[in-house]
């Protein structure tokens, strides 16, 4: 039996945390120690025993992990990974993988240069419905591709936006939450080429939107909507959609529908709908369920993290396909803007 990996983990929050619990309980992993300057953190990983940090750079120095979860907050995701990567320590990424396009260059030369393998914590592309989304869609059961829609609608809590930057330009829907659905979009259906957005503020008059409404044109030639809300009572968005996180109540309602020249796809319920006879307006649609397999999709990224360190798996998400998404989301932000038509690629050439 080989020897169980030594993951350490950069931030002890409640994504930091929910990590420390997966490493605890899997097989492949123990925990090496953390890194966070907080007294709180020193409490939580006195209570677990493990080594505290006030410096990832002392934990990667002093206890020579086999891998880090970098959980911190976004600012620090750059130098810790640029740190990693001189240290020889395979990273995994917490989203988004930096702040910015132009930052993500310079970890995607960092990565290129070393050679250290790093993984991007888009954790919903090792969700088994999105893979089995993804594969109805490359594998022509839909045929040719035509439209996509995404909904995602929610209200947050008022005390949501007590914290202050949530009220700021960069803490609304479109950074912190619309960059799950982007990537779903990108992994199922691949690249977004081309983006329009309009976005409101006129519900909490803040300074940032809680409101947006997308038009996006993919490289395949489908068209694709996305309505994006945090202030509305909805079923309609993936976090109650999917059942993926128990925090959240679940709601039998779809978030995603893909349609194409052979048939249309709702998901998370999975509903498939096509025509088993000459195909019309006129003619009975067929409804089938796709039964995609049960498992966190958390769960499922600590194994795959592990096998990357090992070499025996590559990175599902890396950082250079991170930063494509963040270049769609920072194309949505420029589109809207602008009220110009925005392509990733213009983002890409600008940050270089």
């Amino acid at each position: 039996m080989s020897a169980k990996m030594r993951i350490a983990v950069a931030g002890a929050g409640l994504i930091g945390r929910r990590h420390i619990e997966l490493i605890e309980s899997s097989r492949d992993c123990v925990l090496a120690g953390i890194a966070d300057p907080s007294p709180a953190a020193k409490e939580y990983a006195l209570a677990h025993g493990v080594p505290c940090f006030a410096d990832h750079r002392a934990l990667l120095a002093e206890e020579k992990p086999d891998g880090l979860i970098i959980a911190s907050p976004n600012t620090l995701h750059l130098p810790m990974a640029l740190d990693c990567a001189e240290a020889g320590v395979p990273a995994l990424i917490e989203k988004p993988v930096t702040e910015t396009v132009a930052t993500a260059q310079r970890l995607c030369a960092a990565v290129r240069r070393t050679g250290v393998p790093m993984l991007v914590g888009h954790h919903r592309r090792h969700n088994p419905i999105i893979k089995s989304a993804r594969e109805a869609v490359t594998n022509g059961k839909l045929g040719q591709l035509t439209a996509v829609v995404g909904l995602w609608l929610l209200k947050k809590p008022d005390d949501y936006f007590e914290v202050a930057w949530r009220r700021e330009a960069g803490g609304g829907p479109l950074l912190i939450n619309l960059i799950h659905d982007i990537d779903n979009l990108r992994f199922i259906c691949g690249e977004i080429v081309e983006v329009q957005a309009l976005t409101s503020n006129k519900v909490r008059d803040f300074a940032v939107e809680d409101t947006a409404a997308l038009l996006l044109r993919f490289a395949n030639g489908a068209l694709g909507t996305v309505t994006v809300s945090d202030a509305t009572p909805a079923p309609w968005s993936w976090e109650l959609s999917s059942g993926e996180n128990p925090a959240y109540p679940r709601q039998d309602q779809p978030c995603y529908i893909f349609a194409g020249t052979a048939g249309s796809l709702s998901v998370p319920n999975m509903e498939l709908w096509s025509y088993t006879e000459q195909p019309g307006w006129y003619a009975p649609l067929s409804r089938a369920t796709i039964a995609p397999p049960a498992f966190d999709p958390l769960v499922e990224q600590l194994r795959h993290f592990c096998a990357m360190i090992a070499g025996r798996e590559q990175p599902l998400m890396s950082v250079e396909d991170a930063m494509g998404t963040l270049a769609v989301v920072e194309a949505v932000s420029a589109a809207a803007r602008t009220g110009q038509t925005i392509s990733p690629g213009q983002i890409m050439e600008q940050a270089a």
